[in-house]
């Protein structure tokens, strides 16, 4: 089921929520917490129930593999760190085995020069997502700082269909205690009329520009290799990704977020309009904030991150940026990918140090004529890096990569975009400026609308307003569901990692 689709908005999603607060109220919260855990089990199964098994499985190993960690016994026979250890490499086995089976051995087959037959895998959907939040309560577990054990709550943290497919990337401190207060088990108006906006918000996003968007870059990146490439058609069609992606991956997260709150339950955001970011390094603080937070805390970290040195630091960063690019995809492209923001960050940083300097000597750098001109200098270069950087992430290979970026920078030959290819770069220009100019959805909905919300919760008008803002919202919603079944909408890009 995806969340566009009539069959989630309007039979699974009611179904699931109102068996949610009735369980509350008349079996007790235990029961509630099986319902929505089952629930999800059965979302996940929906998509393929041959994968079932092993969803069940991670979670029943790694749930048993953290209590073992968190005892803590001086009499164990294997030490906590064993325990840890082989924990953690059975998740990273299972994961290579899935999704990285038939990449090692199709490397190994073209370094070798012998030739090998696939491995006949599926990959399961959301594998990614689950192992890594696993990987985090083991860490978590053997640093002391898991507290809250209950099975259910445990299997409800991981399973939550919310986040199950495509994050975020969630922390147990963040969802087990709100999966044990009382309060979450109770309908909120608030909640509800705010889960509906994020809803809807989410809904536009994928609906109206990221699955519009789709088109012109499939024109680009699908047909490539076997025709040239203009200039102006390759920037056409790396705009067109730059804004489906965004779109559509910032489409799901509001959706994600407003779904968990009509459940009375707060997901952490994963962007911060990333694409008004004026370096790489403020990129990545913005752009799926949640995998940043694991990468940060439990790769980068561990590798050393900025404790030995700046030789070391740049290595760690690069070596991060490698592994999440490789997290993203079993393709070379995916790993030069996260290369390249590697090398963008290593130069950031580098800028930042020489900048410092530059300011100290040159204080004029610095003063209000100058800055602002400085700093859409800076936003400018941030964006032709990421857009640069994309076109590795869709393209099916390094040769079509390249001929896209040879196009971009130098070529201006190709095939003509043809009739309406000025209104095209005008809402393509138009969705950038917005994810640019505008204030993001959180900001919005949750910092500007909350507030007027709950005043009007605490007004004799609450009934009446929270109705009419409840009902436009819902009708709002089916109309975008309508146009969702019309356009036999697609799957979200990050439902493949």
């Amino acid at each position: 089921m995806l969340f566009p689709s009539g069959e989630f908005l309007f039979v699974y999603l009611p179904i699931v929520l109102a068996g949610f607060f009735l369980f509350a109220r008349f079996a007790g919260v235990q029961v509630a917490a099986a319902w929505l855990a089952l629930s999800s089990f059965f979302f996940y199964g929906f998509w393929r129930i041959q994968d079932l098994p092993l969803l069940a499985g991670s979670i029943t190993f790694n749930y048993v593999a953290g209590w073992l960690i968190q005892r803590r016994s001086p009499k164990a026979l294997i030490s906590n760190r064993a325990v840890l250890v082989a924990a953690i490499s059975v998740n990273l086995l299972l994961l290579a085995y899935f999704k990285y089976a038939n990449f090692l051995l199709e490397s190994a087959a073209s370094l070798l020069s012998v030739t090998v037959g696939p491995v006949d895998v599926t990959l399961p959907i959301g594998i990614s997502f689950f192992t890594f939040t696993q990987i985090a309560y083991l860490v978590d577990s053997y640093a002391g700082k898991v507290r809250e054990r209950n099975p259910l709550h445990y299997a409800l943290f991981v399973t939550y269909f919310p986040h199950l497919i495509a994050g975020p990337v969630l922390h147990h401190a963040e969802m087990m205690p709100q999966f044990a207060r009382r309060e979450t088990y109770r309908p909120q108006v608030t909640g509800m009329v705010l889960g509906l906006a994020f809803l809807a918000t989410g809904l536009a996003k994928k609906v109206l520009v990221a699955d519009s968007a789709a088109p012109f870059a499939n024109a680009l990146f699908d047909s490539v290799a076997s025709r040239s490439v203009g200039t102006v058609e390759a920037w056409h069609g790396v705009l067109a990704y730059t804004i489906q992606i965004y779109y559509d991956f910032s489409g799901y997260s509001d959706m994600a977020v407003g779904l968990s709150l009509l459940f009375g339950v707060r997901l952490p955001y994963n962007f911060d309009s990333p694409y008004k970011a004026r370096s790489i390094i403020d990129f990545w603080r913005r752009w799926h904030m949640t995998l940043s937070r694991f990468l940060r805390d439990y790769l980068y970290v561990a590798l050393g991150g900025n404790r030995r040195g700046v030789t070391r630091r740049y290595l760690n960063l690069g070596v991060t940026m490698l592994l999440g690019g490789l997290w993203h995809g079993a393709s070379w492209t995916f790993v030069a990918w996260g290369g390249l923001h590697g090398a963008f960050l290593i130069a950031n940083h580098g800028w930042r140090h020489v900048r410092q300097r530059a300011a100290n000597a040159l204080p004029w750098l610095e003063s209000p004529q100058v800055r602002p001109v400085g700093n859409a200098l800076a936003l400018a270069l941030t964006l032709i890096c990421v857009m640069v950087a994309w076109v590795f992430f869709r393209a099916a290979g390094f040769s079509d990569a390249a001929k896209i970026i040879f196009a971009m920078f130098g070529s201006a030959g190709g095939t003509p975009l043809g009739a309406g290819a000025a209104g095209n770069w005008f809402w393509l220009s138009t969705a950038l400026a917005i994810a640019i100019l505008a204030p993001n959805s959180q900001q919005v909905i949750d910092q500007r609308l909350r507030p007027h919300l709950e005043k009007l919760v605490s007004s004799r008008t609450a009934d009446l307003g929270m109705g009419a803002a409840m009902g436009a919202t819902v009708v709002a919603i089916a109309m975008l569901a309508f146009v969702s079944a019309s356009r036999d909408v697609s799957e979200f890009i990050y439902f493949n990692f």
